[in-house]
Parts: C-alpha cells; structure tokens; sequence
C-alpha cells in the first residue's frame, strides 16, 4: 500500500479518534462494526459513527466534519459523486473515477480518496482471479461502484471490458470517456446474451439482490453460461441469488465481502497511518452479520 499520511502528534492526540460513516440509508451498514474492532486491534482510541445524511444535508453534513473534528469519514450510496463538490482537494484517482468513498481531514483540509476499485481488485485477484490480463470482463452498472471498479480493473490489462447498463447511453458514454485506457464497450442490458459467451468474468456492480430483496437477480440467469468467474459486489447477503445460481452452473463465485474489508482497510491506513488488522476487521463484520 501506498505510504499513508500520519495522524498528527499534538497535544490533541490524546482525544479520541472521531471516524464515521455518511449514507441514505445508514442502518444496515457494517462499516461502524469492522473500523471499531480496527481501532480496538491497534490499541487506538476512538469512535466510528453512522450518520443518517439525506441529499439536502449533505453540505452540512461536509461542514461538520470539519466543525466536529472527525478525522475521517467514509461515504457510501448515494453521496459518493456528489461529496466531491464539498471538498479541498480529491486524489487523482479518486478524480478520474468521478466517486469518493473516503475522506480525511487534516487541520481542516478536506481530501477525497476512492479506495473502492482497489479493494475490488486486491480482493478479486487473492480469492478468484490472480491474472486478469488479456480476459473478457462484463460489468453490470455504470454507477459510482462500478467507476471505480472499472478504473481500477483497466489497470490490470484484461482483454476487453463491456459495461451492460439499464441505460445503455451512460454505459456507452462511460466507454467512451475511458476509451484511451483500454478496449472498452458499452451496451443495454438486453444485449447480455449477445456477449455473455465469450465472457471470463462477470461483475455485478448493482444493488440487485442485496438484503431485503435478496431472491432478485441483476441478469436472467437463463443467460449464464458455466464455468466462468461470477462476482458479485453485495456482501450482504454473502451468497446472493446470482451467485447461488451461478454456482448451480460450476462457476467460480465471489462476494463483496473481500471489497468490504480491503476498501475499509485502505481508508483506516489513510486516517491512521497504522496497518489495517485485516482478519480482525473481516471477523468483525462476519460477527454483525450473525447477529
């Protein structure tokens, strides 16, 4: 990982460190579980908060970050494009991706991070897919996740990219801002089954199938074919739909859980300057999602 900024030495130190969470929803987030049981391996005193924050709130809620002393705050749907706005400065990669998933505050300076797309792929390539060059990746979803994972996959050299959208323009408009990065396409969900086949790796990068609602499906499964790499994004549940089926099919399968756990990881490294306790953050989060 790349060196991390040291939380500075003043006499302030001795407060607790102030972390949180920003959302619309906030509740089902198991973000506060894993960066309290992080705080707690490191010997680090501090409190990680999840903060209800609606759209209208939002600049506020920026401004309190500020006002409250947090050292950091993480940003989850639907903020992650529109925080930008709000802060000093966005990291260049964060700035590419067009997302923000993380902030840290130093002496008042806002700065932005989007440490999702290289949780995904540290996760994807650990459990899954150790070379992703040269292969066919199909992504389902243009949005905030999926830029940042798109970005971070072009980073790998795979062999082709296609983003299947519900709208096909931002699918289309997506491959295209990022054409110089790689072989990149757009199309309409409807037009899976044209590319499935020749697909290796198919991502989902949708909330479909994500708990309440978790016996609904981003694809028609009738589509899949056997044996490829079927990831899905969610976490919770662990196994969703998709993956059930895919695994009916002798695909090999991956959840969201690893992406949870490495992108939380990145950012504690950013507001501690500490190596993230990764097997204590992913018991931490295994545990809520028992309770």
């Amino acid at each position: 990982m790349e060196e991390q900024e040291k939380v500075v030495q003043t006499k302030e130190e001795r407060l607790p460190l102030l972390l949180g969470v920003i959302g619309d929803p906030i509740i089902h987030s198991k973000s506060p579980a894993m960066h309290t049981a992080a705080l707690k391996a490191c010997g680090i005193a501090g409190t990680y908060l999840p903060l209800h924050v609606k759209g209208e709130a939002l600049s506020d809620a920026v401004q309190g970050i500020k006002a409250l002393g947090f050292r950091g705050i993480n940003v989850t749907v639907p903020h992650k494009v529109e925080v930008m706005k709000y802060l000093d400065i966005i990291d260049e990669g964060a700035l590419h991706i067009g997302a923000v998933n993380t902030i840290v505050n130093n002496g008042g300076v806002l700065t932005g991070y989007n440490t999702d797309g290289v949780g995904y792929i540290r996760s994807l390539k650990e459990e899954t897919a150790p070379d992703l060059e040269g292969k066919t990746v199909l992504v389902i979803g243009a949005g905030g996740a999926a830029r940042g994972i798109i970005y971070a996959l072009l980073k790998e050299k795979p062999g082709q990219v296609i983003i299947a959208n519900r709208t096909a323009d931002k699918a289309r408009e997506l491959a295209s801002e990022w054409a110089d990065l790689g072989r990149i396409n757009g199309c309409e969900l409807e037009s899976l089954g044209d590319f499935l086949p020749k697909t290796d790796i198919l991502i989902n990068t949708t909330s479909v199938g994500m708990y309440p609602q978790v016996t609904k499906t981003p694809i028609d499964l009738g589509f899949l074919p056997e044996g490829i790499v079927v990831s899905d994004l969610i976490y919770n549940p662990l196994r969703t739909e998709l993956l059930r089926q895919a695994e009916l099919k002798g695909c090999t399968i991956h959840n969201g859980l690893g992406m949870f756990i490495y992108q939380g990881a990145y950012a504690f490294e950013h507001w501690t300057g500490c190596p993230a306790p990764i097997e204590a953050m992913r018991a931490a989060v295994l545990d809520s999602m028992r309770l």
